[in-house]
């Protein structure tokens, strides 16, 4: 469903909130290096330190683990880079439109039961990590959307859905 269609049905358009895709994409790709090199230096030091109890095996153990959670994160940010690609929150008057991977879903704002935030956990850098801020839309569908700190101004699209859906205050115009 293009953006037009989307328009008809929940009137003007307001404002679009885009997840950064290709960030994803970047930190998978960091956290897959830091993998491999956690593996490649690891195999190598938990061979040479078979047969010996000196510190070889502990930092065997370390590289290790280190190459097993760069490989696991890395892996699951890149699985979550191609199920949430092109996602876009394009924000209307009574409803939004949820895009992803080509496919468009019209939700008004009576489908939408609970919108519910957390703010960042404090930690350096969660939200760059895209582990700081989130928001979940539930629809009474049961159906759940979850939105991450990879969206734009997701502090700013949980403000508008909380207005629409609790407040009853709808946005209107462009941009407001």
């Amino acid at each position: 469903m293009r953006r037009t269609e989307a328009a008809k049905q929940l009137g003007r358009f307001v404002r679009e909130h885009r997840t950064d895709g290709a960030r994803r994409l970047r930190q998978a790709g960091v956290w897959l290096l830091v993998g491999a090199a956690g593996t490649a230096f690891g195999v190598p030091v938990a061979i040479a330190s078979v047969g010996t109890t000196d510190g070889a095996p502990g930092l065997a153990g370390l590289l290790l683990g280190v190459g097993l959670v760069g490989w696991g994160l890395g892996i699951w940010r890149l699985v979550q880079a191609f199920r949430t690609r092109e996602q876009c929150f394009d924000i209307h008057e009574r409803g939004f439109t949820h895009r992803v991977a080509g496919t468009a879903t019209v939700i008004p704002w009576g489908d939408v039961a609970q919108v519910s935030t957390s703010g960042g956990d404090g930690r350096p850098l969660a939200d760059a990590r895209g582990m700081g801020s989130t928001c979940e839309i539930r629809l009474h569908s049961g159906r759940r959307i979850r939105v991450d700190a990879f969206t734009e101004d997701i502090r700013g699209l949980a403000v508008v859905v909380h207005r629409a859906v609790h407040l009853g205050q709808f946005p209107q115009g462009r941009g407001r």
